[in-house]
């Protein structure tokens, strides 16, 4: 359960009059406190409380005199805000027809738009398919290259060496 500030303020004091009363009981020397000074001591509290709920209540009050006065410029803002609206909604827009018939244009560009974007959409999904075809076949192509290369080098290799056998041949028949 919560405290409001006001309760805990009470409980504050309360605590601070217990606390005086208390060191106040026993005196240095151990003797009792007599009842004029606990009575003093008392009266002290309670006049420290009375100042404290009376600068609480001064305060409240201040807030208040705030607030009534912030209410009081919201009001006056609220009225001029209303008549400026009426004022606006008295005017006559002299280019009223010109808007209207802008308006209508955009409106019909619009609705040009809606198909032609749609199109448009449709079109870069096929470039973006064709696109990927082309670049799949030209990867086909460069690896079918790169192939045809070694194949061609492999041959190269093969036909100097029989050429080479053929030769040695030809020298060994002299």
């Amino acid at each position: 359960m919560a405290t409001t500030p006001k309760q805990q303020i009470w409980e504050q004091q309360q605590s601070q009059i217990q606390r005086v009363k208390n060191t106040g009981i026993i005196s240095g020397n151990g003797s009792p406190v007599t009842d004029e000074k606990e009575e003093e001591m008392t009266r002290s509290a309670l006049a420290l409380f009375r100042a404290k709920e009376e600068e609480i209540e001064r305060r409240k009050m201040e807030v208040r005199n705030k607030v009534h006065a912030h209410i009081g410029r919201v009001e006056e803002e609220t009225r001029r805000l209303a008549e400026i609206r009426e004022e606006l909604e008295a005017l006559v827009d002299p280019m009223r027809k010109e808007v209207a018939m802008l308006r209508k244009r955009i409106d019909t560009v619009n609705r040009e738009l809606r198909p032609l974007g749609l199109s448009c959409q449709k079109k870069e999904r096929e470039y973006k398919e064709v696109l990927e075809a082309f670049n799949e076949k030209n990867k086909e192509k460069s690896q079918l290259v790169g192939k045809l290369m070694e194949l061609v080098s492999e041959s190269e290799r093969l036909r100097m060496k029989k050429l080479e056998e053929l030769s040695k041949n030809v020298e060994s028949l002299h």
